[in-house]
């Protein structure tokens, strides 16, 4: 059990947590949520004793281990599986005193002890583990120093997860997972034996791995049972009432004060008036829950959508080095208004084919056509580290825009989410989340026809993540997504591509199929995947027609937003030759020509704002409905 006893953190000067109480059964899998900032990385600290507390303790079973993922694997020259098996330190000590001991009584107490904690199965659990991660046999005998810091971080995960602590602590795991890694993941925590927090922001392994979820916000701890769609089901139940009882109580506190001025004077009333008072000051204020204000994301929309196709691939090859392909035999079709996922673990081709239709990587071999004007939009997460950490956002928005009036820089930068003062802040200064909503809105600055995701939800929180999701839908142009959100994948994929063995195919099945494959469940799964899986493709279908029975309407609004601009360019110039002081004494029939011009104009251009008006009511209603 962990009892967070009345305690208080502060972070910087800033207080995260003020007088917070919370308690986590034993065994219990907690989902830790909060918005980016709120202080969730901060608790874990104090559990660990890194950081101390300002009031209150936080108290753990006696003799309780805790575990939480190394910054990085060891990057030297050992096997991935032993620095796995050494994660077990009490193994790895009897192993080691077992080959030096001498004593007979001891050498027993020693095999007896690591029989008790099943030493001997430990390298093929541990192989388990790291197979489930991403790592074949061959890999998991490899030295640590061969692989990237992401992949050492993967080795780092697996290590934890092995040793087995009595209350393990992850912090964003999935955030160096592929999807298939993320599968198995929720797999395994699902089944862990014993206490797990988890910080996370990826709903589905909420749902799926969890049994309780943790709320951190406006500095107060609350655990609710059940994992995210229930918490958020029962939190959103939890407002509507207390917004009933805060109007009831606002009219009882009014009759109240009507009662007290109309009568605090006559005598005969007096005393009633008196306990009113009594009674009104008893009656503190219940709080006011302020609503989560929604993530700004923006993806700028194309001017125009071209015919399809919009690129097709026959018999393409392609890779980083001449005459070794990484993919090769691809022949594909995208079309304005795919949305297709791409499917299989990390090292397989995702990004270089995404790299390919970014047209930042060469066919080596056959024939790749683009539609005429075809505008790309590629975002990967390692492009964060091409914002400049000393510039604010509104100057990465003037680099695009360095004739354009500040006014119009400012509206573009607050359609990114940056508007006042955060325009203006320096990147360094800026969150994870807040870097990466930047990123998206300078990618997609021009309008593309063609938007390419790989991993966009890294340093995203929930919230951000679904207005990610509403973006994309909303989104008229193809989406290519490499994602280990499943979540972003359900709500937005129409179609699944699967790269393997150097190329790529359409996957005939759907999410469920593809999770039943990776963990190796087979087709005896219940009914019930089967269920959700028919009606998230019936949403992503509906979504589908929505944005084709919108694009009429959206090329309406853009033609006259394009006519608007034609009539008042013509007014302005009309206005410039009627200002000449003496065109009325050179030429007044001129000059009645030209104020009978300009006067069509004007009423022109009222016909069409109204017109506009009725378009922009419209779409929005269609949108909302």
């Amino acid at each position: 059990m962990i009892i967070f006893d009345d305690i208080s953190l502060r972070l910087a000067g800033r207080l995260l947590i003020d007088h917070a109480s919370a308690t986590v059964p034993t065994g219990a899998r907690v989902g830790l949520v909060g918005r980016n900032g709120a202080g969730k990385t901060t608790l874990f600290r104090a559990i660990t004793g890194e950081l101390a507390l300002e009031t209150g303790q936080v108290r753990l079973p006696a003799r309780a281990r805790i575990g939480q993922v190394a910054q990085e694997a060891p990057a030297g020259p050992e096997k991935l599986i032993d620095i796995v098996l050494a994660a077990d330190t009490e193994r790895a000590r009897l192993m080691e005193e077992r080959e030096s001991a001498h004593d007979p009584d001891r050498i027993g107490e020693i095999e007896l002890r690591l029989a008790d904690i099943g030493a001997h199965a430990a390298p093929a659990r541990a192989a388990r583990i790291l197979a489930g991660l991403g790592f074949d046999e061959a890999a998991q005998a490899r030295p640590s120093s061969e692989f990237s810091g992401g992949w050492r971080m993967r080795v780092a995960l697996a290590a934890i997860l092995f040793a087995e602590p009595d209350l393990l602590l992850l912090d964003e795991p999935t955030n160096y997972l592929d999807l298939e890694g993320t599968l198995w993941l929720q797999d395994y925590l699902a089944r862990y034996p014993h206490t797990i927090l988890l910080i996370s922001h990826d709903r589905d392994l909420l749902n799926t791995s969890v049994d309780s979820i943790l709320h951190l916000e406006r500095s107060r701890l609350t655990l609710w049972r059940g994992g995210y769609d229930s918490f958020e089901r029962q939190r959103r139940e939890k407002l509507v009432l207390d917004q009933k009882q805060r109007t009831k109580q606002e009219a009882k506190r009014k009759h109240m004060e009507a009662f007290v001025e109309r009568f605090r004077a006559k005598a005969t009333k007096a005393r009633q008036a008196q306990s009113r008072l009594k009674a009104l000051a008893r009656l503190a204020p219940l709080e006011d829950i302020p609503g989560e204000e929604p993530a700004a994301i923006s993806i700028r929309h194309p001017e125009r959508i071209p015919s399809p196709p919009i690129l097709v691939l026959e018999d393409v090859a392609t890779g980083y080095d001449p005459g070794r392909a990484i993919l090769r035999g691809l022949n594909l079709r995208i079309d304005h208004d795919d949305r297709i996922a791409l499917l299989g673990p990390n090292g397989n081709g995702k990004s270089t084919f995404a790299k390919l239709l970014a047209d930042r990587l060469p066919a080596q071999r056959g024939r790749l056509v683009r539609a005429s004007g075809l505008k790309v939009a590629y975002l990967a997460q390692h492009q964060l580290d091409e914002l400049h950490a000393d510039q604010s956002p509104y100057e990465h928005v003037r680099a695009l825009m360095p004739d354009a009036p500040e006014a119009k820089v400012r509206a573009r930068a607050a359609e990114m989410g940056f508007s006042g003062a955060a325009a203006d802040t320096r990147i360094a200064a800026l969150s994870g989340g807040e870097k990466a909503r930047l990123l998206l809105g300078l990618s997609t600055f021009e309008g593309p026809h063609l938007l390419i995701l790989d991993e966009p939800t890294n340093h995203l929180d929930i919230a951000a993540r679904q207005a990610l999701i509403e973006a994309i839908n909303d989104f008229p142009g193809a989406v290519i997504l490499v994602s280990h959100d499943r979540t972003l994948l359900d709500a937005c994929a129409e179609r699944l591509w699967r790269v393997g063995g150097g190329t790529i195919a359409p996957y005939e099945g759907d999410l469920d199929d593809y999770r039943r494959e990776v963990l190796g469940s087979g087709a005896g799964a219940g009914g019930a995947a089967k269920a959700a899986g028919s009606e998230r493709r019936q949403e992503r279908q509906a979504a589908a027609e929505r944005r084709a029975e919108l694009a009429p309407l959206r090329k309406q609004l853009k033609d006259t937003e394009a006519a608007i601009a034609r009539l008042e360019k013509q007014m302005a110039a009309l206005d410039a030759e009627l200002a000449a002081p003496d065109l009325y004494a050179r030429d007044p029939a001129k000059a009645t020509r030209l104020a009978k011009q300009r006067a069509e104009a004007a009423e022109a251009l009222g016909r069409l704002e109204e017109n506009w008006l009725d378009l922009s009511a419209r779409l929005e209603e269609a949108q909302s409905a």
